[in-house]
């Protein structure tokens, strides 16, 4: 599990506090001292994907770096907590809809930051396996192509009425249609009938032909 945490934190102490208890659950945290500084870090391509920050910031504050992170539409979405004073109702509503997934109040509980901070992990592992199953059905169904609908086929000869109302032999409409190769070989009642006959009557041919001479 990727461990890697940003937190953004204009009070030293604050700041200080909660890098030191991070670093104690072995996140390799990335410090952050204002609300420009976080949006930026979360721009880069290896931006972490859990981020504690703090609402009241300079320049940009968490709500703000929260509605801004979750416009990049990265795949998968970080897991945002929010880390405040305020503890309105009308305060979480406002976190929550600017793309915040937790909220925590100011002075946190260790233990329960930790237990947010595990939510968080287990939703982006999620994520991440949910993003490489989808990739892999996309390429897959990218591979395959699939026959579908009514095929007009002759009853005699069992060539295909192919697009343009051009007559095909099956092997050349199927090998255009999908990944399918064909090999040849003759079949037990088609030898018996066909190649058998074929094969006797060149035996009679080469030997009328040797007596002959």
């Amino acid at each position: 599990m990727d461990k890697r945490i940003l937190i953004a934190e204009d009070d030293a102490v604050s700041c200080k506090v909660l890098e030191t208890t991070l670093a104690k659950w072995n996140y390799q945290v990335t410090v952050t001292r204002n609300g420009a500084e976080a949006w930026a870090a979360a721009q880069t391509p290896d931006a972490p994907l859990l981020f504690v920050l703090d609402w009241m910031m300079p320049e940009i504050d968490g709500v703000e770096v929260c509605r801004r992170i979750r416009s990049l539409n990265r795949s998968p979405s970080p897991y945002l907590i929010l880390l405040t004073a305020k503890g309105r109702k009308e305060d979480v509503v406002t976190a929550l809809e600017a793309g915040a997934d937790d909220y925590l109040t100011k002075p946190f509980d260790r233990g329960e930051l930790q237990a947010r901070l595990h939510v968080g992990e287990r939703i982006i592992q999620l994520q991440t396996e949910l993003a490489t199953r989808v990739q892999e059905l996309q390429e897959a169904i990218a591979s395959v192509k699939v026959l579908q609908g009514l095929l007009p086929i002759c009853c005699y000869c069992k060539k295909i009425r192919a697009d343009h109302n051009y007559w095909e032999q099956v092997e050349n409409y199927i090998g255009a249609h999908t990944n399918v190769q064909f090999s040849h070989g003759v079949c037990p009642d088609c030898y018996n009938a066909v190649l058998k006959p074929q094969l006797e009557n060149l035996r009679r041919d080469s030997g009328s032909s040797v007596a002959f001479t």
